[in-house]
């Protein structure tokens, strides 16, 4: 069950956070966010840190993932799809929890909520800024 999760948040992982540095068009300039940098990744540069970031995320929740007993009792299944955002501070903001059952809901929270601060917020154009992210969380039991 553990190895179906961790192919399902890597799938999901790789659709939602591919961020580039910048690119520049003829006269335009097109600036892109730089990921939040999580403890221990503060070696990496570019595409490291996006990188870093993704495989700590990933780490995080499979790490911190647990099954509400009484969920797990009653056979409760679902992809539960948590909005979040790190802001200017570094510090986990969750905008809205959706999908699943309720058990299954507080519990993706509490998993999220563990994030540590991060070393650096996201940053546009050189300034920190709240970047948004949506994770999918699903619970199988396997029964």
């Amino acid at each position: 069950m553990k190895k179906l999760l961790w192919i399902g948040l890597l799938l999901a992982f790789t659709q939602g956070f591919s961020q580039e540095w910048g690119s520049v068009n003829k006269n335009t300039v097109t600036v892109k966010e730089v990921a939040p940098v999580w403890p221990g990744c503060e070696a990496k540069s570019g595409a490291g840190i996006d990188a870093c970031f993704r495989q700590q995320l990933t780490n995080h929740i499979a790490k911190n993932y647990k099954y509400p007993p009484e969920a797990y009792k009653n056979n409760e299944q679902g992809k539960v799809i948590v909005e979040l955002i790190i802001n200017e501070k570094g510090i986990v903001e969750i905008q809205s929890v959706t999908g699943g059952t309720a058990a299954l809901q507080e519990e993706a929270k509490r998993n999220i909520l563990l994030i540590p601060k991060m070393k650096k917020p996201g940053m546009l154009a050189g300034k920190p800024k709240a970047i948004k992210y949506t994770i999918p969380i699903t619970f199988k039991t396997g029964k």
